[in-house]
C-alpha cells in the first residue's frame, strides 16, 4: 500500500512539474524578440523609452547600435534586423536606387532632426572670409540637403530647381569662394578642428556633445521635409510587431519626452 501511495504522489508531482513547465514554455513563446538597428543618439535613446511599453505587448525590443549610414540598411535587407531607425526617406530612396537588390520601405515617420552649421573657429557666419573651408556629408541626399542649407544661409546659390539631390556642380554663385569638402557624415564632427564650418546631421552632432539649439550657427527650421523613419523590409510594414512599435513611438508619452528632452533640437513628426 505504501508503495502505491508513494507512487501516486510521485505521479501527481510529475504532473504538477510538467504542467508548470508547460505554462512557462507557453509564456516564453508569447514573447517575441524584435531586433532594430539605430544610431546611438537620438534614435537608440528614443527606442529605449518604449522598451517597457513593448514588453507589456509581448515584444522584447533589442537595440543594435550603428555609427554609419550604410550597414543598418544592409543588415536589415539581409534579415539580421527586423527594422532600423536612423534615416530619412530621401536618403532611403537614394540608397535603394544605388543598391538595386535592397527592398526596404518606410513604415512610419517619427521625428525631424534639423541639420545645422557648426564651427570651432567662428561665432557667426558673417565672420566667414574668402576661401573658408566647409565640410558637408558625402552621401548624395544629405550632401544636397547641406547645400540647400548653405543657400538658405545666403552663402551660395544653386541652379533653379535644385533639390535634395543637388551636388557641388549645381552651385551657380559662391561669392566667398567657399572650399567645400565632402566627408562621411559620421566623421563630420571630427573635421571641426580643420575646417571653418561643418554642416552636421543632428544625430552625429549630439553624439559629439554638440547641442543644436545652443551650438549651431544656423539651423533648418520646422519646414524641413527630412522626417526620420522606421524602415522595414518590403512587405513587413503590416506586421503586428511593426505596428506596435510605430504606435509606441508616436504616443503622447513620446511626444512629451521629445519636446521636454530636446527642446526643439528634435521635433516630433506626429
Amino acid at each position: 500500500m505504501k508503495g502505491k501511495f508513494f507512487a501516486a504522489i510521485a505521479f501527481a508531482a510529475a504532473l504538477l512539474i510538467t504542467g508548470c513547465g508547460g505554462q512557462s514554455g507557453s509564456d516564453n513563446a508569447k514573447e517575441t524578440t524584435f531586433k532594430i538597428g539605430a544610431s546611438p543618439v537620438p534614435h537608440a535613446e528614443l527606442l529605449s523609452q518604449v522598451k517597457s511599453d513593448l514588453k507589456a505587448e509581448g515584444i522584447n525590443l533589442e537595440i543594435v547600435e550603428f555609427n554609419d549610414y550604410v550597414q543598418p540598411n544592409i543588415a536589415l535587407n539581409d534579415k539580421e534586423l527586423d527594422a532600423n531607425f536612423f534615416q530619412h526617406e530621401p536618403y532611403l530612396n537614394d540608397f535603394i536606387k544605388e543598391h538595386k537588390d535592397i527592398k526596404l520601405v518606410n513604415a512610419g515617420g517619427i521625428h525631424v532632426e534639423p541639420m545645422g552649421i557648426y564651427s570651432n573657429k567662428i561665432q557667426d557666419l558673417t565672420e566667414l572670409t574668402d576661401n573658408s573651408t566647409v565640410s558637408i556629408p558625402n552621401d548624395p541626399t544629405n550632401g544636397g540637403r547641406a547645400l540647400l542649407l548653405l543657400q538658405k544661409a545666403n552663402l551660395i546659390k544653386l541652379k533653379d530647381g535644385a533639390n535634395e539631390t543637388a551636388t557641388i556642380q549645381d552651385i551657380t554663385e559662391n561669392p566667398k569662394n567657399l572650399v567645400i569638402q565632402e566627408v562621411e557624415a559620421a566623421q563630420l564632427p571630427r573635421t571641426l578642428e580643420d575646417v571653418t564650418v561643418s554642416i552636421i546631421n543632428t544625430n552625429f552632432a549630439m553624439n559629439a556633445g554638440l547641442n543644436p539649439m545652443r551650438d549651431a550657427l544656423f539651423i533648418e527650421d520646422s519646414t524641413s521635409p527630412y522626417v526620420n523613419i522606421i524602415a522595414v523590409r518590403e512587405g513587413d510594414e503590416n506586421r503586428e510587431d511593426v505596428k506596435k512599435l510605430i504606435t509606441a513611438l508616436k504616443s503622447e508619452k513620446m511626444k512629451k519626452y521629445i519636446e521636454d528632452k530636446f527642446k526643439g533640437a528634435i521635433v516630433p513628426a506626429f
